[in-house]
């Protein structure tokens, strides 16, 4: 019995963890199962400097820390653990970890989204050192800098076109002769003078420096998929746009998803077709993916599970 729980949350980013917040401040002593990533994308993200609160910015990695402190002050365990599979077949829910069963009354998953990467090495070294995979989080620092951006789908021109309020030129580079994305992002794109194009090319390493002790993007070096040739692009940041995966893999036959493998919540709140399992943050988000909007939905999630134990237990 030790093992059953009325809340287990799955995912530590905004969303799981204001979720904790909530659900221990009503009693409730969840379980929150962080995973390999605690904390979520913003722990690879160095400066957060658009979350409410913080007028000087923020640490990425800091910033989740006082999250999770916050949760624990009210008493919500939290343990670093990956789940490996579930079983929303029968009640209480069926949650696994570490060979473990885990108990639910009701299930919180807030598992995230992670950004689609180019898988490259240099990619990683860069990544938070001039290399994003957000635009809307990022292009803040890139103010008056020239920039790239990766990709030929609406992800890609979407960062494009919001990165030319603030930088001076945006490349968007792209391995095909013609772009994937719907026409009227092509259009928005192919008319701001801001933005031009590199077709037919990969993209095969970032380059880099260190300067005044820090890590800073200065190019990228190139290849010409049809000619082969080699060359190196100067830019000053590097945006991958080549997309966002849903982290929902264990949860596949279980619960109803879109074309993208991103969980379906009822409109206006964070129930799925599943009752007692709710979902909240950029697992559920394939718009917004903010840190403010995960948290606001963990909210959601925290207080419809509180409400469903309730009727559960009149």
């Amino acid at each position: 019995m030790n093992n059953h729980h009325k809340v287990i949350i799955i995912g530590s980013g905004p969303a799981g963890l204001t979720a904790a917040l909530y659900a221990s401040r009503a009693n409730l002593s969840p379980l929150v199962f962080e995973g390999i990533q605690p904390g979520g994308q913003l722990t690879i993200t160095t400066d957060v400097e658009n979350y409410p609160g913080f007028p000087e910015g923020i640490l990425g990695p800091e910033l989740m820390d006082l999250f999770r402190k916050q949760a624990q002050r009210f008493n919500a365990k939290t343990i670093f653990q990956d789940v490996s599979r579930v079983d929303f077949s029968r009640r209480p829910f069926l949650i696994y970890s570490n060979e473990e069963e885990y108990l639910a009354d009701t299930v919180i998953i807030a598992t995230g989204a992670s950004a689609k990467w180019l898988g490259l090495d240099s990619e990683k070294e860069y990544t938070g050192f001039g290399v994003s995979a957000c635009a809307t989080c990022d292009a803040f620092f890139f103010r008056g800098l020239e920039v790239a951006v990766v990709g030929g789908g609406d992800t890609a021109l979407e960062e494009a076109n919001f990165l030319t309020k603030f930088a001076t030129k945006v490349t968007v580079i792209h391995r095909r002769d013609k772009l994937r994305a719907s026409k009227i992002m092509q259009d928005r794109a192919f008319k701001n003078p801001k933005i031009s194009f590199i077709w037919d090319t990969a993209v095969e390493e970032i380059l880099g420096k260190q300067e005044n002790g820090k890590k800073v993007v200065t190019g990228v070096r190139l290849r010409n998929v049809k000619t082969g040739g080699v060359s190196n692009f100067r830019t000053d940041g590097f945006f991958v746009g080549i997309g966002h995966q849903p982290n929902t893999q264990i949860f596949h036959g279980q619960l109803n998803m879109d074309a993208n493998g991103y969980i379906i919540t009822t409109p206006g709140s964070s129930t799925t077709n599943v009752p007692g399992v709710f979902a909240a943050g950029d697992v559920a988000d394939a718009v917004y993916r903010q840190a403010v909007t995960a948290a606001g939905t963990g909210c959601m999630a925290a207080i419809d599970a509180e409400k469903f134990l309730e009727r559960l237990h009149d």
